[in-house]
C-alpha cells in the first residue's frame, strides 16, 4: 500500500490501521454486479431482450454501470482519505508542562530485608518501574545511596534508559555501608534548580533510620528552596534479619543477628518539612505510583521545551473531495434518460 501512495507522489500514511476499509469497495462492487445482473433477469421475465428498447423505452443499462462504478471509486476513496496520505512535513516545537523529579533509592545491605517481597530492593526497584511507566512530560533522575551516593542517572525524559538503571541497582556497588539520607538529599538538590523549586521534587525511597538528624537538616535546605520531599518507607514494623551475602545474617559487636525494622518516625519528619507527603510499602500496594496519582500530579509543572518534532501534512481532503464528486455523479444518473413525449 506504501508503494502505492509513493506513486500517486505520497511519502506515506498516517493512519495504516484504516486498511481495512478498502474492502468495502470490492465488496460493493460484488454487490452492485450481483444487482445489475439480478435486474437483468427480472427485465427478460418481462420483456425479451429484442424487444426491450419498444417496451422500455428511455431504458439504459449503461447508466445503471456507471451508477455502481461511482459508488465503488467513492468507497476507494473514502478508504484513501481515511488512511491519511502525507506529501511532506513541518517542524514545531515541542512544548511540555512537567516536574522535575529526583528519584533517590536506598541501596544498603539492609534493603535485602525479606519482609517485604521478594526483598526491600526490588520491590523498590519495581516500585520505581511503575513510577516511570506513569511520567507524562516529567524528567527524572536517580541517585543510589547507602553510606555514599552515586549519581546514576541526570535529569532526563529517556524513560526507557532510566527503567534499564533501576533494573541493575545493587547492594554490590556500595562504597561505604550505612544510610546517609542526607547525603542523599543534598546531592539531589544539586541536580535541581532551586530558583524554581515548585516544579521540583525528592523522592526518598529508603528503609533507613535518620539516627543522627542529618537528614532532617538537609530537608532544612531542601524547604529553603522551595523543594518537597516525598518519602517511601520500605520494610515493615517488624522488619527481619540483614542477609551477609554468605549464606547467613549480619551479626551485630555482641555475635547476635541483626533485625531491620521500619521505624518511620524520622522519615514522616523529613517529608513534613518540606510539606511533602510520607506513605510506606505496607499502606498501599503500589505507594509510589499511588503518591504520583494523588500528590505529584497536582503540583504545577514547569513548561519544557523538548525540541522539535516532525509534523505529517495529511492530505486526506483530496481524497475525500474526489470521493465527494463520484457521489455526486452517482447520485445525479438516472437509469432512464428522458425521452420525448414521456416523463421517466
Amino acid at each position: 500500500m506504501s508503494e502505492l501512495f509513493s506513486l500517486l507522489g505520497f511519502e506515506g500514511i498516517l493512519r495504516p490501521y484504516w486498511l481495512v476499509a478498502l474492502i468495502g469497495a470490492p465488496l460493493l462492487a460484488l454487490v452492485g454486479a450481483y444487482g445489475l445482473s439480478r435486474k437483468r433477469r427480472e427485465r427478460a421475465l418481462l420483456v425479451d431482450p429484442r424487444h426491450q428498447p419498444r417496451f422500455l423505452p428511455g431504458f439504459a443499462p449503461a447508466r445503471a454501470v456507471w451508477r455502481i462504478i461511482f459508488a465503488v471509486l467513492a468507497s476507494f476513496f473514502l478508504a484513501f482519505s481515511l488512511l491519511g496520505p502525507i506529501n511532506g512535513y513541518s517542524l514545531r516545537e515541542v512544548r511540555r508542562k512537567g516536574l522535575d523529579i529526583v528519584l533517590c533509592v536506598d541501596t544498603s545491605r539492609s534493603m535485602l530485608v525479606q519482609d517485604v517481597k521478594p526483598n526491600r530492593l526490588s520491590r523498590a526497584r519495581r516500585e520505581v518501574r511503575g513510577l516511570l511507566d506513569r511520567l507524562q512530560g516529567d524528567r527524572a533522575a536517580l541517585l543510589a545511596f547507602a553510606g555514599s551516593v552515586r549519581r546514576v542517572a541526570p535529569l532526563t525524559h529517556d524513560r526507557k534508559t532510566l527503567a534499564a538503571f533501576v533494573d541493575d541497582l545493587s547492594v554490590d556497588e556500595n562504597l561505604v555501608g550505612g544510610t546517609n539520607l542526607g547525603g542523599a538529599i543534598d546531592e539531589a538538590l544539586l541536580l535541581l534548580d532551586g530558583r524554581r523549586g515548585a516544579h521540583e521534587v525528592i523522592v526518598l525511597i529508603t528503609d533507613g533510620e535518620d539516627l543522627e538528624g542529618i537528614g532532617l537538616e538537609a530537608a532544612q535546605r531542601a524547604t529553603e528552596q522551595g523543594i518537597r520531599i516525598f518519602v517511601v518507607g520500605m520494610g515493615t514494623e517488624g522488619g527481619g534479619k540483614i542477609p551477609d551475602g554468605r549464606r547467613g545474617f549480619v551479626r551485630d559487636e555482641r555475635g547476635a543477628e541483626v533485625v531491620s525494622a521500619l521505624a518511620d518516625a524520622s522519615l514522616r519528619a523529613i517529608a513534613g518539612q518540606t510539606n511533602g507527603t510520607y506513605i510506606s510499602s505496607s499502606m498501599s500496594v503500589t505507594p509510589l505510583e499511588e503518591l504520583y496519582d494523588k500528590r505529584l500530579t497536582s503540583l504545577e509543572g514547569r513548561e519544557l521545551v523538548s525540541g522539535k518534532e516532525r509534523v505529517p501534512h495529511d492530505q486526506y481532503w483530496i481524497f475525500a473531495a474526489l470521493a465527494m464528486v463520484c457521489m455526486l455523479l452517482e447520485v445525479s444518473l438516472r437509469e432512464r434518460r428522458s425521452v420525448k413525449g414521456l416523463d421517466v
